[in-house]
């Protein structure tokens, strides 16, 4: 079964078909619905090495990540691929698990690949990464922090700006002894606890004893193990900010084991994931637009291969500090 096969039987050129598969947009919606039923009809599979051959690109977009099975990835993942559907496009995904040796050679086989695109999230782009994106014959978008200043397409927030709004909040409340817990230091770590010691230095606040972290992946169990080791070297300690909602959890979990009276001890944390409003208390966290900044990359991505507009300045999507039953002001 052939793209022909599908035109002839419809009376229309086989343009039409392949445009309605490959730029959907481009075709009246009536036009499109006849076209997709009579392929699902016939059973007809475009011949995607045929297509990489004529077009000069394989019709995939590439998305690294740092890590697939981070919570917070998975609503970005979830944005990027409602914006691929019927698009006529591909995702293909690669895991570079923070490691920036890895990160060169998944982008050396996704060039490879002749991709339609390549889409970095929330990656490094050390010196070398940067010169291999230099010479990508495709379009590239970038998911990043925006202190990075990328050049060319990207969208993200300022990381250190919103931790540094969150701290500013926690002090407002009239807590003093306020603790960081993290985990792996990518990026986005490095500048939250930029934005943690930009916010406790201009309070008079900043004390090492109150930062505490691990390179491990984040999670639960870390949490009550940082929270732990949190009050072991700072017992006068009256809250906690969290690197993620994770370590948050994690940390509320152990506050409540320790007898700690939440929110008297505040804990806040980072991402507004979907259970944070459905903790016990209700947690505090900044919310990060992650479903949107997939959309959006991928987005400003199909634009660029279609050759249409595209910003000439990264999208700042900005961030919201979510104020709820973990912290409260103080008397």
């Amino acid at each position: 079964m052939t793209l022909t096969d599908v035109a002839e039987s419809l009376g229309i050129s086989s343009i039409t078909v392949s445009r309605a598969l490959r730029e959907p947009d481009k075709v009246s919606e009536p036009l499109r619905e006849r076209i997709l039923q009579q392929v699902e009809q016939m059973g007809y599979v475009p011949d995607l090495a045929a297509r990489a051959l004529a077009s000069r690109q394989s019709g995939v977009i590439g998305v690294l990540a740092p890590a697939l099975t981070n919570h917070a990835h998975l609503s970005i993942m979830r944005g990027i691929e409602e914006r691929v559907r019927d698009s006529g496009l591909r995702i293909q995904y690669a895991n570079c698990r923070n490691d920036p040796q890895e990160e060169c050679r998944q982008i050396r086989l996704f060039l490879s690949q002749n991709p339609a695109g390549i889409l970095l999230s929330g990656l490094q782009a050390r010196d070398g990464v940067l010169e291999l994106l230099k010479s990508a014959p495709c379009p590239v978008v970038q998911i990043v922090d925006l202190h990075l200043t990328p050049s060319g397409l990207a969208v993200g927030i300022n990381h250190c700006e919103a931790t540094a709004t969150a701290i500013r909040h926690l002090i407002a409340c009239g807590y003093r002894r306020i603790g960081m817990i993290g985990g792996s230091r990518d990026v986005r770590a490095e500048r939250k606890h930029e934005g943690y010691s930009l916010a406790m230095r201009e309070a008079g606040l900043l004390d090492p004893a109150l930062v505490v972290s691990a390179d491990d992946p984040t999670g639960i169990a870390l949490g009550c193990q940082l929270l732990q080791q949190l009050k072991a070297q700072a017992p006068d300690a009256d809250c906690v900010f969290c690197q993620n909602d994770d370590l948050a959890l994690g940390a509320l979990f152990e506050a409540q084991r320790l007898g700690l009276s939440v929110p008297d001890f505040g804990i806040c944390g980072y991402n507004d994931l979907g259970f944070a409003a459905y903790t016990q208390p209700a947690l505090t966290t900044v919310r990060v637009p992650r479903f949107d900044m997939g959309y959006r990359a991928v987005d400003m991505l199909i634009r660029a291969v279609n050759g249409e507009a595209t910003p000439e300045a990264p999208i700042d999507l900005g961030f919201a500090l979510i104020e709820r039953q973990t912290t409260r002001q103080l008397a």
